[in-house]
């Protein structure tokens, strides 16, 4: 079987902070930016991995969700449990100053781990949990 990863979704709040943060900190390129009946999907992935992206996409936007549903996805954004995505670079301690210089909500600075990985936690402009792991 031949399965790979071509997107995963992460919510937003602020289509231009979520822009600073994943192409201008990140170094993310965009891949499309579609705008559509007052809503926002921003689509963008590292440079030279043209098979793998993030969808950043307005909460509200799910089929089905309620009133009650969208309000408690926005309370756990803000507190950084609804959304998260796992990173890995092979120079951690660059990567961090850099997210840190652009003023990122720092959750841990770079640390080895128990579970024997060395990674940082910051938290994007809408509150998901990004990890960045460092590659051996």
């Amino acid at each position: 079987m031949d399965i790979s990863i071509y997107s995963s979704f992460l919510p937003h709040t602020d289509p231009e902070a979520s822009l600073a943060f994943y192409r201008d900190t990140l170094g993310f390129e965009v891949r499309q930016d579609v705008a559509y009946q007052g809503m926002h999907w921003i689509t963008l992935g590292p440079e030279g991995q043209p098979d793998t992206s993030i969808v950043l996409y307005p909460p509200a936007a799910s089929p089905g969700v309620t009133e009650e549903e969208q309000r408690t996805i926005a309370e756990m954004m803000a507190k950084g449990t609804y959304g998260m995505v796992l990173l890995a670079t092979p120079d951690l301690d660059t990567t961090f100053e850099r997210v840190q210089a652009s003023g990122a909500e720092i959750v841990q600075e770079p640390a080895q781990q128990p579970y024997g990985v060395r990674d940082c936690g910051v938290r994007d402009p809408a509150g998901n949990m990004i990890r960045i792991q460092e590659r051996p």
